[in-house]
């Protein structure tokens, strides 16, 4: 029996629902299987032919745009079920932006802080298609919509992104930009109000200097009772950019 590559497998576990030409395999490996496995078209070209002659696969005629359509045949169903049962094997993480930070000590922090504000976009709108996804399933009358085990693939894509999502949020501003402005925005914030208080207390002591004078100076116009205007201090409204901060873009 013939043995199978990860690709090949995938390419009769889609056969298994009709023949379907390479550009139909390439589309399904997109849809179905693209965001944790990659195939590309040359790839799965080359698999056909090889699968062909090793008869797992039956060509067609050719249809429109000279395209072929091919079947899985019962040795490509023996082969691929022998395929299916083996243990899969551990995956295998190939994340560049993790390279990237971990030589970030070499890295300009504004242009290591601009590739975490990328990735983390691209991991929120990936985030954001997967629920979208998940929407359109559990709309779907009963019986067309995906089956349980797309249901679970789907749920561990969702969970992947939220993971990587907070990891991203929780990275040292080192990292993911604003490096020791937190602490600067702090200090300036607790100066302005402290100002703010001190410059309310000079403006109301100034007022009580006014409305002596002018006391002194109409004590026989002056009606009893009367209390003289205070100046109100002046509350510096100033919030630290870091409290309006949600974590980083990456």
């Amino acid at each position: 029996m013939a043995t199978l590559n990860a690709t090949a497998a995938s390419l009769l576990g889609f056969l298994h629902s009709g023949p379907k030409t390479g550009w139909d395999l390439v589309a399904t490996a997109q849809r179905l299987i693209g965001p944790f496995w990659s195939i590309t078209q040359s790839q799965v070209y080359r698999e056909l032919a090889a699968m062909a002659a090793a008869g797992l696969v039956e060509a067609g005629a050719r249809g429109s745009r000279d395209r072929r359509p091919y079947a899985i045949t019962e040795a490509g169903r023996a082969a691929f079920a022998a395929w299916v049962k083996q243990p899969p094997g551990e995956e295998l993480i190939r994340f560049p932006l993790l390279l990237t930070v971990s030589f970030g000590a070499h890295v300009p922090p504004d242009v290591l802080a601009a590739h975490v504000a990328q990735h983390r976009e691209i991991h929120a709108k990936r985030l954001a298609h997967y629920q979208e996804v998940k929407a359109e399933a559990e709309a779907a009358p009963p019986g067309h919509g995906p089956d349980i085990y797309a249901v679970a693939t789907l749920d561990f894509g969702m969970r992947y992104e939220r993971a990587a999502l907070e990891w991203f949020d929780a990275l040292p501003p080192e990292i993911r930009g604003g490096a020791g402005k937190g602490k600067t925005d702090d200090a300036q914030t607790e100066q302005a109000q402290s100002g703010g208080t001190q410059s309310g207390g000079a403006q109301s002591n100034d007022a009580q200097t006014a409305d002596a004078q002018t006391d002194e100076a109409q004590t026989d116009s002056a009606q009893p009772g009367a209390a003289p205007t205070r100046g109100e201090p002046i509350e510096d409204g100033t919030r630290s950019p870091a409290a309006h901060r949600s974590g980083a873009s990456g």
